[in-house]
């Protein structure tokens, strides 16, 4: 398969993101500067974390109208797969790819740690060779990663399969004090309807390489390579 990682002003897990496809999935990558409109053709498109644009105005509303983009929202309405990180699902969202919002931590705080997130029967390629069972680790970091849908996308969401990861505990339970930003029904991560669009705010690309001692990103990643190829 063949990546292409979107490399916007501010972004800072792209080099992260195109290490981990390339050296440790020995996936071809390609860096899609976000000024060009030529998606190389990749197979699937990532947005990476970060602070595009230096979050000035709201995280991902200016880089949702980079010249890239155009080209990314049309490749996912044709059914062109693509997943945002961190500030790669504020983007899908502000770029309406994905329902809802992502607003400022409850605790208005930046946060910076590992937490655990359970994956959903969703059919998506992302989760679809998970443990829907086993608790992944996978660290934030993010101060506006609070998702927040109002009830009846809510409702959409889980009716159609779109929960992709919810914030549990180390054991895989979902409960208020596993929630590290407040975010509605825990949600950690979620799909389009037509299941070819991911965003998630936890970063698996941090949890990817052995060197780390933690290797349960990687699961992810695997998944995706898995379903595709």
């Amino acid at each position: 398969m063949k990546f292409g990682v979107v490399i916007f002003p501010g972004s800072n897990c792209d080099h992260d993101m195109i290490y981990v496809l390339k050296k440790i999935m020995n996936q071809e990558v390609v860096e899609l500067w976000h000024k060009n409109t030529d998606l190389q053709g990749c197979d699937f498109i990532v947005l990476p974390g970060g602070f595009s644009y230096g979050d000035y105005l709201r995280s991902g509303a200016i880089a949702r109208f980079s010249p890239i983009m155009e080209k990314v929202i049309e490749f996912a309405n044709k059914g062109g797969y693509v997943m945002g990180i961190c500030n790669g699902f504020q983007i899908l969202v502000e770029a309406k790819l994905l329902l809802g919002t992502l607003t400022a931590n409850k605790n208005h705080q930046f946060i910076c740690k590992n937490t655990y997130i359970v994956p959903h029967e969703s059919n998506a390629a992302i989760t679809k060779y998970l443990n829907k069972n086993e608790a992944l680790k996978i660290p934030i970091a993010h101060g506006e990663g609070r998702y927040y849908a109002d009830h009846e996308t809510i409702k959409k969401l889980q009716a159609n399969n779109q929960i992709l990861f919810s914030y549990c505990d180390a054991e895989g339970k979902i409960t208020p004090e596993a929630n590290p930003n407040g975010s509605t029904s825990n949600i950690a991560g979620i799909c389009n309807e037509g299941r070819n669009v991911f965003g998630m705010m936890p970063h698996p690309e941090r949890a990817a390489d052995p060197v780390l001692g933690n290797i349960d990103g990687k699961m992810i990643f695997d998944s995706i390579i898995k379903t595709l190829e």
